[in-house]
């Protein structure tokens, strides 16, 4: 079991027998650190930093399209590494795709597949599971998370319970007040408008906590000043760790509404509230890179920038754009569950490009492969080793397939190469059945139709037929082999 940094769960725990697959596991980190001493390999051991942004859009940055917002920090890192143009997200909201990212995992395999978590949630990611600063931590390096978790709030479930050092930031999304989520102001784009010409309503109309590693330390938290807070705690980190291999994990509050950004930065025209807060988000990236040119440790950090799923597009311009896919957050079309991706560091080719399938889903095998460690064989995962289209050593992906589940975590569809297929059933609408509708099916070459247009299905029910048997298949095996979520007693 995974130690919460806490002393009564310290004692709590020790009471418990220890597992033949912790065993195990323990054996294998004493190999494997005793191989990276003995052979002084640990001095070449790379550094990993993952910045995972909330609800920004495919078409937000100016590598991947951007006419209008200006990202030269983040495009920077598709100048020196790789630029990733079919990168999927395994859910279109935030928990279920923060839980796959974190245990290469579809989210219904790790028991958080149905919708995101709130203030009164009594479920979380289990500390059973393997993330990926617990792969790292076990390999010796040191962890940090800062930002938004997502993956519940109560301290049996908090980043340090799930591998992390260290932690500071907010336990769920920063338009959900503690304890209850009630006394929330107006919603909407009218909402959004009102709170962003008055940024002092950060600490008058929201009650988002901050905290740091199991308490709150900040309530409400002041949202204006989390982006900046968090870099800087990022920076301090990597800098008291610069001589040992660290892992950040930094999962930017924003761009999720409602946006804030420092006073000394800010647009009053909430027309040009996103812009504002998106740039923002680059200038501390930049800040973050430029840390690491002066401590020299570029060339040995891994820098992955993506975010959780596609920008909030009913809120206009408080929300991003998917560019040229279809649709944004909440749906399993391409603007949902597609984002952008950005990888820069050893090995990795500058200023190429990928157009493979791969997703979060594969980061904790490839941070495996590139450790040159082994998973625990008792957890069965998902993700796959894409650490060759990383560095450009093979030019097709293991990735295959790709299984997309609603934001309720409901089968709806499959990728196959180039084909798309999504099974939509009829929905209820005000607790009443809506007026009875036959299934859609939809069938789209990805190839030739990015944008999800054409749908093909009648030209093709061979193909259907077989990627909704397929998926179904695929969809079976999960469920049947499916681990529970920590639940609160």
């Amino acid at each position: 079991m995974k130690r919460t940094g806490t002393d009564s769960h310290s004692r709590r725990i020790s009471k418990h027998p220890v597992s033949p697959s912790a065993v195990r596991r323990l054996l294998l980190t004493c190999a494997l650190l005793l191989t990276l001493f003995g052979t002084d390999i640990m001095a070449e051991t790379p550094n990993f930093i993952i910045i995972f942004t909330d609800d920004q859009g495919y078409g937000d940055l100016g590598c991947f399209g951007s006419t209008t917002i200006r990202t030269p920090n983040i495009d920077r890192l598709a100048t020196e590494g790789r630029r990733f143009t079919s990168f999927m997200v395994a859910s279109p909201v935030c928990t279920p795709s923060r839980a796959a990212l974190m245990t290469g995992c579809y989210p219904k395999r790790v028991g958080m597949h149905q919708h995101v978590l709130f203030p009164t949630s009594r479920k979380g990611l289990h500390p059973d599971e393997h993330t990926i600063a617990d792969h790292l931590k076990q390999l010796g390096y040191a962890t940090a998370c800062y930002g938004k978790w997502h993956l519940g709030h109560h301290p049996e479930v908090l980043p340090v319970a799930n591998g992390f050092d260290e932690y500071l930031g907010i336990p769920y999304s920063n338009d959900m007040n503690h304890p209850d989520n009630k006394g929330k102001p107006q919603g909407g784009v009218a909402g959004m408008d009102l709170l962003w010409t008055d940024p002092e309503s950060t600490l008058t109309s929201w009650t988002t906590p901050l905290i740091r590693n199991t308490e709150i330390v900040e309530l409400p938290v002041d949202q204006r000043t989390v982006t900046r807070r968090y870099t800087q705690h990022a920076i301090d980190f990597i800098t008291n760790h610069r001589d040992e291999p660290f892992f950040v994990y930094l999962p930017h509050s924003m761009p999720h509404i409602p946006l804030y950004v420092p006073d000394d930065v800010r647009d009053p025209d909430p027309l040009n509230a996103y812009t504002n807060t998106i740039e923002h988000i680059d200038t501390e990236v930049g800040r973050l890179l430029d840390t690491l040119d002066e401590l020299k440790l570029t060339e040995k950090t891994y820098v992955i920038y993506a975010t959780d799923n596609g920008p909030w597009l009913p809120f206009q311009h408080h929300g991003g754009s998917a560019g040229p896919l279809r649709d944004g957050k909440g749906t399993t079309f391409e603007g949902g569950q597609r984002v952008p991706c950005l990888v820069r560091g050893p090995g990795v080719p500058a200023n190429t490009v990928c157009n493979e399938l791969a997703g979060t889903i594969d980061l904790l095998p490839t941070i495996a492969a590139i450790t040159r460690s082994a998973l625990p064989d008792d957890h069965r995962i998902d993700g796959l080793d894409i650490s060759g289209l990383w560095t450009d050593a093979i030019q097709k992906s293991p990735r295959n397939e790709f299984i997309y589940y609603t934001a309720q975590g409901e089968l709806e569809g499959l990728r196959q190469g180039d084909w798309k297929l999504l099974v939509k059933q009829p929905r209820q609408q005000n607790n009443k059945q809506k007026e009875q509708q036959p299934t859609r099916k939809l069938l789209f070459n990805l190839a030739e139709d990015i944008g999800e247009q054409n749908n093909v299905a009648d030209v093709h029910a061979d193909v259907v037929a077989a990627l909704e048997s397929r998926m179904l298949e695929l969809d079976q095996e999960i469920t049947a082999n499916a681990r529970k979520p920590w639940m609160k007693p």
